[in-house]
């Protein structure tokens, strides 16, 4: 595995839970504290240079995500929260067990409610809050109906799925040289009990 990429600023270190994963082309700068079972994907970066960054325990934050925030300010993403690839946090807190979907951008003071849903290309102006078990949607973001059992069951079995991915890569991952031409009979990546909301759906109609 290739060492993390980190930096120190002004003398603070950022912190990172030995269970967590945080993968190698990723960035960590400054005031960043990440938490247990935590996964942090390819290219994401957390600049705490000005504002405190913290994600807890089993948090993850997918490829190409950014944290920020003000000086004095904390930007949290609270114990099982899932950021999907691609969302800007800027100041603000995401509930324990909330989504924010991909491309969603979260702005200064906003608090996203305890298993909440942010969906996908949502923007979230600063000083909303989102209550929690409700789905969010659009530019500005608004508040379009409470989510059902399921929905919430989904979105933990999701987060699950990110803990264990974790503890795989942590396991298993290694930089290594491409194959020139496909194996007889390659194997597939097998995650059988995942599926998309939307399949579940379909399959419930």
């Amino acid at each position: 595995m290739l060492p993390l990429r980190v930096f120190a600023i002004d003398g603070i270190v950022p912190v990172v839970d030995p269970t967590a994963f945080v993968h190698p082309s990723a960035v960590l700068i400054g005031d960043v504290i990440v938490g247990p079972g935590c996964y942090v994907g390819p290219c994401a970066c957390l600049r705490g240079d000005f504002g405190r960054l913290i994600l807890e325990r089993g948090a993850n934050l997918q490829d190409t995500c950014v944290m920020h925030g003000f000086p004095g300010t904390d930007t949290v993403v609270e114990e099982d929260g899932h950021i999907g690839h691609g969302a800007v946090l800027h100041g603000c807190r995401v509930g324990r067990n909330a989504l924010v979907g991909m491309n969603a951008v979260i702005m200064d003071n906003a608090v996203i409610g305890e298993s909440a849903i942010v969906a996908a290309s949502a923007f979230v102006k600063a000083a909303a809050e989102i209550p929690a078990r409700s789905l969010a949607a659009g530019s500005p973001a608004r508040v379009i109906r409470e989510l059902s059992d399921e929905e919430i069951a989904w979105k933990g079995q999701g987060t699950q799925t990110y803990q264990d991915l974790a503890r795989r890569s942590l396991a298993t991952m290694v930089e290594c040289a491409p194959l020139t031409a496909i194996e007889a009979e390659r194997p597939r990546i097998s995650i059988p009990d995942v599926v998309p909301l939307v399949a579940l759906k379909k399959g419930a109609g």
